[in-house]
C-alpha cells in the first residue's frame, strides 16, 4: 500500500474531523454526543495546539493522528525526549487495510528523524482492543506505572511505549595514510 505522510493544511479539515468522528462513532467508544467528540472534532484547535498529520493514499485523506510533545497543550503523558501520538482515526471505508499499521509505522519513521527524541508514546483506553494489538505487534509496551483515569470518569487509559532505535554517530581519526 503506497501511502503519503504528511502534516494536514486547512483544506483537509474537514476530512479529518469527518474521518476522525466517524472512526470513533463506528468503533462504538463514544456516543455522538460526548463531550470528548467535541474534542476529537475541533480540527482547528488541535493544528493550532500539535501537529496533525494525514496519511493519503491515491491523493485522498485516508486516516489522521495528532502529534505532540512534553509540556505542549495536547499532551497527556509525553515525557522528555518522547513523542506522544493522540486521536489515531482511519476512514471506516479504509479500516482492515492495513493504513493503521501503515501510519503508525510512518509515524516511527517520522519520531526517528526527530532530533532528541527517544521513543513514542500513546495512551490508550483499556477497551480499545484493537489498537493495543496494533501497538503491541509494532513493539510498543505496556507501562502500567503511567497508567491514569480520566478526570471525573471511571475511564482507565493505558500507556504504551516505543523506544526507538538509537543511531549514535562514531567520529574516527583518520587513518595513517593520510585519508
Amino acid at each position: 500500500m503506497s501511502l503519503s505522510f504528511r502534516r494536514a493544511l486547512p483544506a483537509d479539515f474537514a476530512e479529518v474531523r469527518r474521518i476522525t468522528r466517524d472512526a470513533y462513532l463506528r468503533a462504538g467508544h463514544f456516543a455522538a454526543d460526548h463531550p470528548y467528540m467535541g474534542v476529537l472534532e475541533d480540527v482547528e484547535h488541535r493544528a493550532e495546539h500539535a501537529e496533525v498529520w494525514v496519511a493519503e493514499a491515491a491523493g485522498k485523506v485516508v486516516a489522521a493522528v495528532t502529534l505532540t510533545f512534553a509540556g505542549q497543550p495536547y499532551s497527556e503523558i509525553a515525557r522528555d525526549g518522547e513523542l506522544e501520538f493522540r486521536m489515531l482515526a482511519v476512514d471506516p471505508a479504509r479500516q482492515g487495510g492495513g493504513v493503521g499499521r501503515a501510519l503508525v509505522r510512518r509515524l516511527i519513521e517520522h519520531a526517528e528523524s526527530l532530533p532528541n527524541i527517544k521513543a513514542i508514546s500513546i495512551t490508550s483506553a483499556t477497551f480499545m482492543e484493537r489498537a493495543h494489538a496494533l501497538y503491541e505487534s509494532l513493539g510498543f509496551r505496556r507501562v502500567p506505572a503511567r497508567d491514569w483515569y480520566v478526570p471525573d470518569e471511571d475511564v482507565l487509559l493505558w500507556v504504551f511505549r516505543l523506544e526507538l532505535a538509537v543511531v549514535e554517530l562514531v567520529e574516527t581519526a583518520p587513518d595513517s595514510a593520510g585519508g
